[in-house]
């Protein structure tokens, strides 16, 4: 063990845990070795990319062994700071960077503790935390079998939804994702009693907009519902009738590019519109980043049907979110909000607008981010991000916790775990916490059924993934793993997103094996009432809303935590070993009930392998 001379993580070094709002008073305490002679203590801080300022310490107390150096200070605008300690011995000047886990030690270089200063106006929806997320891909979900008007003639529909998805290069068309289902809006409306009794309480949707490829990331005109889905009308009562069930829908807005074939390109003559690839005097040239008009430009890594848009162009972003515009548009018709595609490539002046134009139809409407690392400290486009500063994103797509639950149950480490969670708690403002989109899989990520199952698509091409499908015994295997997983993440802070079919158990590796139909002959799974019950426990207990984490215990394959409000306490422990355990229950556990049905004393509770529990008890 060495010496810690100061812990982020802990009250008596640090008054308030991970994040502050700008102008926060909090106490920052170091301790040092008496025998040190320490005549000083400097917190050297400054925010991201600018020069540190020295700020003494104060003398607090000492015994014979340690004394203690501190100081009231408040961060005083809203920013990403980084600091460390210095101090002065009789010998010279030392320092004390961050060596893991929150703990510091005394070196001459290292990395340094995180500070997240937000705006203290920043607000996140109110009615978002504590509900349940449904991921839809439109086309996959159900089709209500009605006519459509409009549609182009060039779609290829498959004759049954029992089939796979086209998974060779479509051969009329020479590219991928040119297959249709048929699912729609209306087939959504149909539906909503079911994701009712699963708990749902908002409903994402991955694109909805016209748009010639199933996955419809290529938009062609933002102003219209894609015919095969429906129309704006079909749009606007499936809000309304949404909104009778306690769910609300979530739209998808992909910004940082169009299709090449779309209204405003127009690459393929589809439209009577002057697109920018017609004419160097189109409306809308300036949408785009042409090198040479019209045959260079930048495209969406590099895919030529997916043209780059210019975000600072002021007409195209007055389009999109200036009054009136795209997001307003959609707003008004009833949409709760707006998850962002590849947040990470649009600048963050854009975001600013984006999130004026939600909070303007509805201030407690949601603007998601799909950002895959922490969202805290990202860089991207060209700088450090500030996505949570208050001007920006209310949350984010939540990679890191999803990437900590599987590798959790695909490999015992409990103390990985544990890190990778409390660092995302550490740095993002507990209202962007409340706020995260916490998912086990979505329609970029291979299914969780089967990741957990032991297939992995990474390295292998289309041709190889159909070939693989989960054994029996590796189907029993992963349906236990996830049945410990949706605990977890039914539990942790943020809210647990559904990727659709997985409650029936749904494989597949990558696109497009994991956006396959919904197979609605299924019966109800384990894991469909497990999802029923937690989706209920998330509606009764205020803490999974709004609550505070706190690490209990990570170690031999066993992870604990609380999540604890001011009205209500919970305790969750995962077993991932292969063979039950008992876990000896901290005393202000004792007596505590389980409601996950486990066997229970007053002093312990017996957890059998890869299995999750949920434990209760009355405030102190």
């Amino acid at each position: 063990m060495f010496f810690v001379p100061y812990n982020a993580r802990e009250f008596r070094f640090k008054s308030v845990f991970g994040s502050t709002a700008a102008g926060e008073a909090l106490w920052l305490c170091v301790c040092m070795p008496r025998d040190m002679g320490c005549s000083g203590v400097y917190l050297m801080t400054g925010k991201d990319g600018e020069e540190k300022t020295a700020v003494p310490l104060h003398w607090k107390s000492t015994d014979n062994i340690t004394e203690w150096w501190a100081i009231e200070y408040a961060f005083p605008e809203p920013g990403l700071y980084f600091y460390h300690f210095e101090y002065d011995t009789p010998f010279g000047r030392g320092k004390i960077f961050l060596h893991s886990a929150g703990m510091g030690y005394f070196c001459e270089s290292g990395d340094e503790w995180q500070q997240t200063v937000y705006d203290p106006d920043f607000r996140t929806p109110s009615d978002f935390p504590g509900g349940v997320m449904y991921q839809i891909f439109p086309d996959r979900f159900y089709a209500s079998g009605e006519p459509k008007q409009n549609v182009p003639t060039d779609r290829v529909l498959h004759k049954s939804t029992d089939e796979m998805p086209e998974w060779r290069e479509n051969e009329q068309f020479r590219r991928w994702n040119a297959d249709f289902f048929g699912g729609d809006l209306k087939g959504i409306e149909m539906k909503l009693p079911y994701l009712e009794e699963l708990g749902v309480t908002c409903i994402y949707l991955n694109p909805i907009f016209e748009s010639h490829s199933n996955h419809r990331y290529d938009t062609a005109d933002y102003t219209k519902i894609d015919p095969l889905l429906g129309t704006e009308d079909d749009f606007k009562r499936l809000c309304r009738e949404a909104g009778k069930h306690g769910i609300k829908i979530l739209l998808d807005g992909v910004f940082s590019h169009t299709g090449a074939d779309s209204v405003y390109f127009n690459r393929n003559s589809r439209y009577d519109s002057v697109g920018a690839y017609n004419s160097e005097e189109s409306p809308y040239f300036s949408w785009y980043k042409f090198h040479h008009w019209n045959d260079d430009y930048d495209a969406w890594w590099g895919v030529k049907t997916l043209p780059e848009t210019n975000e600072d162009d002021e007409s195209f972003a007055a389009f999109i979110a200036g009054e009136n515009g795209v997001v307003e548009k959609w707003m008004k018709a009833g949409a709760y909000g707006f998850r962002l595609d590849v947040a990470d490539e649009l600048p963050d002046s854009f975001i600013v607008k984006l999130r004026r134009a939600v909070k303007r139809i509805n201030p407690n409407g949601l603007l998601l981010g799909e950002v895959w690392e922490d969202a805290s400290n990202k860089i991207s486009h060209g700088g450090r991000r500030q996505y949570f500063l208050g001007q920006e994103l209310d949350s984010v797509m939540n990679y890191p916790f999803r990437t900590a639950i599987i590798n959790f149950l695909n490999t015992g480490v409990a103390e990985d775990f544990m890190e990778a969670v409390v660092s995302i708690c550490e740095n993002y403002p507990p209202q962007v916490l409340d706020c995260l989109m916490n998912h086990l899989g979505t329609h970029d990520t291979e299914r969780i059924f089967s990741i957990l199952g032991g297939l992995d698509g990474e390295g292998k091409d289309r041709e190889q993934q159909i070939k693989l499908s989960l054994t029996l015994e590796q189907k029993s295997e992963a349906e236990k793993k996830l049945r410990a997983a949706v605990v977890l993440q039914y539990t942790l802070p943020g809210v647990p997103s559904l990727y659709y079919g997985d409650e029936i158990l749904t494989e597949g590796l990558k696109d497009p094996f994991n956006r396959t139909f919904f197979d609605w002959s299924k019966e109800h799974t384990a894991v469909w009432y497990d999802l029923q019950f937690l989706g209920q426990l998330r509606k009764k207990y205020h803490c999974l809303a709004h609550g505070r984490f706190i690490p209990v215990s990570a170690m031999l394959g066993c992870v604990a935590y609380e999540r604890i409000s001011a009205v209500d306490r919970l305790l969750i422990i995962a077993n991932k070993n292969p063979h039950g355990i008992t876990y000896y229950l901290p005393e202000h556990w004792h007596g505590s009930s389980c409601l996950t049905g486990q066997s229970m004393t007053h002093f312990s509770v017996d957890i059998p392998g890869e299995t999750a529990v949920i434990l209760t008890a009355s405030m102190p």
